[in-house]
């Protein structure tokens, strides 16, 4: 029998410890990245990984979108439409957006957990389109923006369409700075 190795989030996860702790680019201060002994993270949930239809119906799809970042500046980002989905009994409708080119998509949200387990300014999940024309959704890996982990980052803030009542107990949670 083969020793366990862990799933493709507990390798992700390492990686991504490993790469704040060392990577001169890593958004952690000095003094954070000095002590820094991983992220905290909620356990998986394979409920929360789903592929999900791009809802292109109502009103905004295809717009242009600039939306507020924590500088005070705007980034741009259009409207691909919409994800509805079920967690723990709580129904939830969050925007996609893409780049320009439209080839990135970009889900940034706020809550239930927002402000107490999760970082205050809210989290990001980057979805991948599937040949379906699905996007394939794994909350799991929803992460903290830059700016959760030092200042001198312009992050974008989620627009108010994709602020949701439900908790969503997946991906990283709040960061707790060691200066």
């Amino acid at each position: 029998m083969l020793p366990n190795r862990g799933s493709r989030l507990d390798s992700y996860r390492q990686h991504r410890n490993e790469w704040f702790k060392t990577d001169l680019d890593s958004p952690l201060d000095p003094v954070d990245r000095e002590g820094f002994t991983g992220l905290d993270y909620f356990p998986e949930r394979k409920d929360l990984v789903f592929d999900a239809e791009i809802d292109t119906s109502g009103d905004g799809i295809g717009e242009r979108v600039d939306i507020p970042t924590t500088a005070g500046t705007e980034k741009t980002f259009y409207r691909a439409g919409r994800i509805h989905f079920t967690v723990d009994g709580s129904q939830a409708t969050l925007s996609v957006f893409t780049d320009a080119k439209g080839t990135h998509y970009f889900i940034p949200f706020k809550d239930g957990t927002t402000g107490k387990e999760t970082y205050s300014g809210g989290r990001f999940l980057d979805p991948k389109a599937r040949p379906s024309g699905k996007l394939a959704i794994d909350l799991n890996y929803a992460y903290n923006p830059w700016c959760a982990y030092s200042d001198g980052w312009a992050c974008p803030l989620p627009p108010e369409e994709n602020i949701v009542e439900a908790s969503i107990p997946a991906g990283e949670k709040v960061f707790t700075h060691l200066g």
